[in-house]
This record gives C-alpha cells, structure tokens and sequence, in this order.
C-alpha cells in the first residue's frame, strides 16, 4: 500500500539490516508514553524499545484495538473478528510484523473470490448465484467496465498501478499532485455521476449496492473521491487475507515477542516484560510542562520526553482532558473536523458450515456468501471444517445501515437479520442450527472509539494533511514539539491496519529525531526523506 500521498517504503525502511537508528547514550532507557495499545500503539512501543528507549503503554479497554477478536459465550477458541478482519496483501509494513510474529494466514471468503466456493446477489428483490462475476447478468459487466473506464479516464488508473508497482516516486507524485486539487472538492458520487460511464442511474444503484472486490460502495458515496483512489491504487480492495486465529494475535503477540535485536535492553525483553503488572490503566488528562509531556491516570501522573498518542483523535476533544497547548490550532481544527465511518456487525455460531450443502432441486449449496440491500448487506461464512462449528458473520454494516441497529441488543439484531435472511433464503433454517448466544459490535456506540475509522469528506484534504504530517516538527516552536499522532485515522488510508503501522513508525521516527538521534546513512527514515516525499499543499 505505497500511497500516492506519501510514497515512502515503510517495509524497506523496517526491514533494513543496519536497523531504524539509534539514540544518543545518555537517552537510552529514556521513557516514552505511548497512549492506546492498539496496533498503532504496539508497533510503536516495540520499535521504540528496539531502539533502547522505554515504552510505557496505556490502555483503557484490551490490548488490539479495533484488532478485537471475540469468542462466543460457552465456546472458547471461536473467532468473531468484531474489528478488522480482512487484510490486502499489499499492506506489505503490516505483513513484515504479522510474519515477525508467526501469525499464519489465509485468503478471506470476498464476494466471488477464489476462496468463496458460492455468492448470492440479492437486489431490488432480483437473486442471481454466481461463482465469478461473470456468472451474473450483463448490467453487472456492463458497471464493471463502466468502473473501469470512469478510473481510466478520470483518474490514469494504469499510470499510478503501475508507478507504485515499480516505485516510481517521481511518476507517483506527478500523477496525484496534478489529481489532488482537481478532485478534493469531488464526492465519490458526483465523480461516479459526471461520468458518461455512469450516466445510468440504475449502473450507480447496482454500483452502490454490490460494487466488485469486497462488496458495495454506497455508504462510501458522500465521502472524497481521494479517498477511494486511495484504496484502489495500492490494492487495498483486493487479495484479502485473513489471520488464522483471529486478528487479535497480531497484537498480542507483537506484546510478547523479543526482538532478535534491540539496544540497550537484556536479550529476551519483550514489552510484557517492561509492563509485568500489563499497561497502565486509562488516560484522564494530557498537558506539557517545562520537561516534556504530562500523563494522567486515576494511578497518578508521571512526566515524558516524548509521548506517541495513537487513540481516535476524536478522544482528544471528549474522552481525554487534552490541554490546548499540546498542539498547534491548525492542527486541532483538523482534529475537529475528522470525519468517521459507523460500523456494526452481528455474529453467530453454528452447529457446522451447513451452507455447504447441496440443494438437490438446483444442485447449487443452500446458502452462500450474500451481498443485498437488505438490512443484512453482507454476509460472510467461515468455517474450520466441515466437522466443526461454522461462524457467521450474518450482518456487516456500515453509516445509516449500522445506526438502524444501533439501538438494539445482539438477539434483537439476530431477529432482524434472520427475518431479512428468510427471504432470501425461505427454505433455510438458520436460526435451528444456531449454538450459542450471538455477538455484535457497533463502533459508533464503543466509549473508546465512538466510531469505525476516518474517512475523509469533499473538502477535508488539507485537515488530512495536517494530521499526516504532524511528526515531523522541526518548524515548530520547541515548546510544541515531543507528542506525536499515529494510527489509522492519522493516515491517508483510514480503516486500514497498514494506515495504522506506517503512522506508527512516523512516530518512531519523530521520537528518534526529538530525542537527538539519528537513522543510518543507508536507510533514511520517512522524516528523512519528508522534503522530496512531502504531500502537496493545497494553498489556503
């Protein structure tokens, strides 16, 4: 996912042999704070205590974040990816940790992928069963190619694909510097409807509702059309991976791996280690004094050098009391204005992956991964064997589609859905094979996250900025500097744990630099390489 804003290699950057940097002597064992242990968090406190410095992590829920895996009441080691669930092969940073760690993997059962054995579309009432897109009606090909031609033409699809292929840095920023301030003022909609390729309504309904990778685009409609090239450029929409185990592994073993390398501290150190009572409890308050940053808990207050804050900024305004003077203006206007998706999602487990069945009047299986616009919208199946339980994700919902649930408990929902489900499937039984209590999350509702991930609307690319490129802080004034954003909301690619990773190592970065350090000669960092990789300024 080498984004077109700032194509720096993070992965190179992480996996160079001559390491990150290093830090002056007299620093090393130096505390940090790091505030949120979600993958952003993590990340960051393990580089950070490579680098020989002293992560102090704070948590208010669980370690992961929105990587938050649940098991189902009664059923211990079943996997409910309430969070993050799906991940691009091209969010290489991300692949070098979940690789560090030994997480394995394998493919996600998209929409008519090669790991989706059978997808129903259900739209407008109309049901069509289809293996590969092809399989579906001629208007389905017809939006194919009218997507295709819509990124050709307005956005040189082939010209940026093959850029990032190759990084090509120079091309890269070419082709998005000019593509910036044409479309920051376009919504995805109005990009899709100024297009002769969708001058049919009916191509941006079916669009909407279905669209092609991993489901439909609708609820993406309102928000900037950079925002969408952004995943389609770097493949964030294809060639999903799923963590065996659940996605929480990744952070909680990021929590107890030992480095094969790390300054300062014995071999065999690993963040539990640093932290033998686990992280430190909740963040109240957040302020700077004459030495550095203040920390606040309900335990009591400890000063920093440095401080990494990687929690939806969102929480800076409500859920932590963060003193004015922590950053600039400009940079809480920004954080004012950030704009978040709602998610929600329901699961169940049953007896076993009876949706493998087989239909002996159509000879098709009896159920299959399901796109609609019903209240359902997604549905995903997975299942470990056909000896073993089988979960469900009966419901992914996102914006208005997650609100109309929000309200109600995770058996209400399973009402809603199992009524929607039946019509679409009036011979099957679900709600019979179900063993244990369901489970849903909407993120919109959850205290430490009020919200899924950011996506910025027409108009809000120089808030963006801002954010992004907080960590490096050398035109600051020194009483502004030392704190630095990251995670998946800091990013341009919000909604991503890749986002979530490079911000982090941004961070790293930052908190190397503030602390009178340096990267080697021959693997600059991204604060390094900021001037040539900047991302364009939009004048004011």
């Amino acid at each position: 996912m080498l984004g077109p804003d700032f194509p720096f290699a993070h992965d190179r950057w992480v996996r160079h042999a001559d390491g990150l940097g290093s830090v002056p002597p007299g620093r090393l064992g130096t505390p940090v704070a790091v505030v949120g242990g979600g993958i952003s968090g993590l990340v960051a406190a393990y580089e950070l205590m490579r680098l020989g410095l002293r992560p102090v992590v704070f948590e208010a829920g669980e370690l992961g974040g929105r990587m938050r895996t649940a098991s189902f009441p009664g059923h211990p080691g079943t996997v409910a990816e309430l969070g993050a669930m799906r991940f691009p092969a091209s969010a290489t940073t991300l692949f070098h940790y979940i690789g560090l760690v030994g997480l394995e993997t394998r493919p996600f059962p998209n929409p008519m992928a090669a790991a989706t054995p059978h997808t129903v579309v259900d739209v407008n009432g109309d049901r069509h069963f289809a293996r590969v897109p092809e399989d579906l009606p001629s208007a389905y090909q017809e939006v194919y190619d009218a997507w295709t031609k819509v990124l050709e033409e307005g956005a040189d699809f082939s010209a940026m694909d093959s850029a990032i292929r190759r990084r090509d840095t120079a091309m890269i920023k070419a082709i998005w510097n000019r593509l910036v301030p044409l479309l920051d003022d376009q919504s995805f909609y109005g990009f899709l409807a100024s297009s002769s390729a969708f001058a049919s309504f009916r191509h941006r309904e079916i669009f909407g509702q279905v669209g092609f990778g991993s489901g439909g685009w609708d609820t993406d409609f309102p928000n900037s059309m950079l925002e969408i090239l952004r995943v389609v450029y770097t493949g964030a929409d294809e060639g999903h991976r799923e963590l065996t185990g659940g996605a929480q592994q990744l952070p909680l073993r990021l929590w107890r791996h030992a480095p094969a390398r790390s300054a300062y501290w014995p071999a065999g150190t690993s963040l539990a280690d640093l932290h033998p009572d686990g992280p430190r409890p909740a963040v109240t308050r957040l302020s700077r004094s004459d030495g550095g940053i203040v920390v606040e808990t309900a335990e009591g207050t400890a000063e920093f050098a440095a401080a990494v804050l990687t929690p939806q900024v969102r929480l800076l305004l409500s859920g932590i009391d963060t003193a004015e003077d922590l950053f600039p203006n400009d940079v809480w206007t920004a954080v004012e204005r950030t704009h978040y998706m709602g998610a929600s999602k329901l699961f169940a487990l049953v007896d076993r992956p009876f949706w493998q069945d087989v239909d002996d009047r159509t000879g098709r299986p009896v159920m299959g991964m399901t796109l609609t616009d019903r209240a359902p919208r997604g549905v995903y199946l997975f299942d470990d064997g056909p000896d073993a339980p089988g979960v469900m994700c009966l419901s992914y919902t996102w914006n208005d589609d997650s609100l109309k649930t929000a309200a109600l408990s995770a058996e209400e929902r399973l009402d809603v859905m199992l009524r929607h489900l039946r019509r679409i499937y009036p011979d099957v039984d679900v709600r019979s094979r179900i063993i244990a209590p369901p489970v849903a999350v909407t993120w919109e509702t959850e205290p430490h996250f009020m919200g899924a991930f950011k996506s910025n609307l027409p108009g809000q690319y120089r808030y963006q900025r801002r954010l992004f490129t907080h960590f490096v802080q050398d035109a600051l004034p020194a009483h502004q500097r030392g704190v630095f954003l990251a995670g998946d909301d800091v990013s341009w690619t919000g909604g991503f744990a890749e986002g979530a990773v490079t911000t982090a190592l941004n961070a790293v970065w930052g908190v190397l630099h503030h602390l009178g350090g340096r990267t080697p000669a021959g693997n600059p960092g991204p604060g390094d390489d900021f001037p040539a990789l900047a991302p364009i300024e939009l004048p004011s």
